[in-house]
């Protein structure tokens, strides 16, 4: 049904950029971490870029709020863009999924996932259509059910009345751990057809360094659920190690992949990813010395960032913090940091939990202030249209 491309490499540098503006696990702790300050809470260690001739994005950049898109969303985590228009948005506590009319902010109840148990940060969590959606209108969704947390694709057939639009899931991953924290939950599709999952490790730290546990990795896997052909260990789904929680998966336009993670009391990260590597946790939170690791190529203090969705658009990875209530944006030269990250939008809208591109110079943005650490407002959750630069 989807064709299986090769292995996209990730040309990463030898020495990583280090730079920092704040960071946060998903409940925070205090900020911490030193070294020489360029501006409050950033330090820089500027190397050159390996792998990229393309121009670096301007080191300032814009973002303009156009509009609310909707409101009154409840618990809102995921968000899959539909090819005719329409956004799939999870709830992750109700379980169910709501298709948005992006023009008039309509909302229409697809239905409910039957098998999710929301428990603290677990539940309805990452959405991702299908490669093939044209002609198989398959929707993957990331949840926690009473056992683990696993991948399910659902038949969407909008022919049928609202609440009766989702087929049954058909699970095609489980046994990834769970927790009443540190779930993961981003799923989206490569360049190159595969299906990547961000997990967490559940709060058991020592399932991260473990290569043979589900818990505190990068996934790369077939739409089927099968280990993807060239992953780096064989007869295995994991393609990195040694994250805490994954949040946001993005690639490039030169098809890298980059992804943001929850730290604990010291640094949140933005990684390159390349297969196979450690990236530390929990030996390592944040830069580290030990060779053994592969060093983020951005770190936040933990009061403000806390990341979540990451998007990538000109030129730039587009990062939603939670604590830390702001967008933060971080040009690239290749797999570097290009200057020094800038934040947006710094308690407009409270905790941002997903962050998409959704064509040319524009975002998607969800708010996440329903989900028990928030303090919701009159709107409540919302989902946002920017322009940026």
């Amino acid at each position: 049904m989807i064709v299986q491309c090769r292995v996209v490499s990730a040309v990463l540098a030898a020495t990583a950029l280090l730079l920092t503006a704040g960071c946060s696990s998903d409940g925070g702790g205090p900020p911490g971490g030193d070294g020489s300050t360029t501006a409050r809470g950033t330090t820089s260690g500027a190397a050159p870029s390996a792998g990229s001739t393309a121009p670096a994005p301007p080191a300032k950049g814009s973002v303009k709020v156009v509009r609310t898109v909707t409101e009154h969303l409840k618990s809102p985590w995921g968000l899959a863009p539909l090819p005719g228009g329409g956004l799939l948005v999870s709830s992750r506590d109700d379980g169910t999924i709501t298709r948005v009319d992006e023009k008039t902010g309509k909302q229409t109840e697809l239905g409910k996932v039957s098998g999710v148990s929301p428990a603290g940060e677990g539940g309805l969590l990452g959405l991702a259509l299908s490669p093939g959606y044209a002609s198989d209108h398959m929707v993957y969704a990331y949840f926690t059910s009473a056992s683990d947390n696993r991948i399910v694709r659902m038949l969407y057939d909008e022919r049928k009345p609202p609440g009766e639009q989702l087929g049954a899931p058909d699970t095609v991953f489980r046994g990834i751990p769970k927790g009443y924290i540190h779930n993961g939950g981003r799923i989206a599709f490569g360049p190159d057809g595969m299906l990547y999952a961000g997990t967490g490790e559940s709060g058991e730290r020592g399932l991260s360094q473990d290569v043979k546990s589900l818990g505190g990795k990068i996934l790369r896997m077939t739409p089927e659920g099968e280990p993807a052909p060239g992953n780096p260990f064989e007869n295995s789904v994991v393609y990195s190690y040694g994250h805490r929680n994954v949040q946001g998966l993005a690639w490039d336009d030169r098809q890298r992949l980059f992804a943001s993670e929850f730290g604990q009391d010291t640094w949140d990260e933005l990684n390159a990813i390349k297969p196979g590597d450690n990236y530390g946790w929990p030996d390592a939170e944040g830069k580290s010395s030990d060779p053994r690791f592969h060093n983020p190529l951005a770190q936040w203090h933990t009061d403000v960032a806390s990341p979540s969705g990451i998007a990538y658009v000109n030129g730039s990875v587009w990062m939603a913090g939670l604590r830390g209530q702001r967008l933060w944006r971080i040009p690239l030269k290749g797999t570097e940091a290009a200057a020094a990250p800038q934040a947006f939008l710094k308690g407009t809208y409270g905790r941002l939990r997903t962050v998409v591109a959704a064509g040319g110079d524009r975002l998607w943005l969800v708010t996440s202030n329903t989900d028990g650490r928030g303090k919701p407002k009159k709107e409540d959750d919302r989902i946002l249209e920017l322009k940026v630069t």
